[in-house]
């Protein structure tokens, strides 16, 4: 059964499967756009009501998750243009952790390798960091990918090619 037999036919629309199902890559996506917890929720709740008020208009061409991501991305586009995100200055959020264990030790190693490649992963310039968050982050192949972009196979396919090659040259050394 395809995404739009299981969307319009004989189900009811509901947007919290949708939400259990795909919540975590638009959450994901959000906030590689606009680098900001607060943010990325509220780009999060806007994808979720855009994509139930445009259901209709849900065509199948693509998976579900696809058609999310590309709602998400056009989202964050658009609060990356707003007036007000370009005046507010976000606020940090402040975690305290002890270490306890060697596991623990080894659990922050992971998270700080973990933040030396998305900060990596954001440095890059915005298409080829888009090609990676698409196919890398949300595990999407290079057709759907090129879809959610809007730019043909080819160019995913080179845009991560270099992605990859800037990404070398900015962690040789650091992990």
């Amino acid at each position: 059964m395809s995404d739009k037999e299981t969307m319009n036919g004989g189900d009811p629309f509901n947007i919290e499967t949708l939400m259990r199902e795909y919540g975590n890559d638009v959450l994901r996506t959000a906030y590689s756009y606009v680098k900001d917890r607060t943010a990325a929720e509220d780009c999060f709740q806007e994808t979720f009501i855009k994509a139930y008020r445009n259901l209709d208009r849900f065509r199948g061409e693509s998976s579900v998750k696809t058609w999310l991501i590309r709602i998400t991305v056009n989202v964050c586009k658009d609060y990356l243009k707003s007036s007000y995100q370009r005046h507010v200055v976000p606020m940090m959020d402040f975690e305290e952790d002890a270490i306890i264990s060697d596991n623990d030790f080894e659990e922050v190693e992971n998270e700080d390798r973990n933040e030396t490649i998305r900060r990596a992963v954001e440095a890059l310039p915005q298409h080829y960091r888009e090609a990676v968050m698409c196919v890398y982050y949300n595990e999407m192949s290079l057709a759907e990918a090129a879809k959610v972009l809007g730019v043909p196979e080819g160019t995913v396919k080179s845009r991560l090619a270099r992605a990859r090659d800037q990404l070398k040259n900015l962690l040789e050394g650091r992990l």
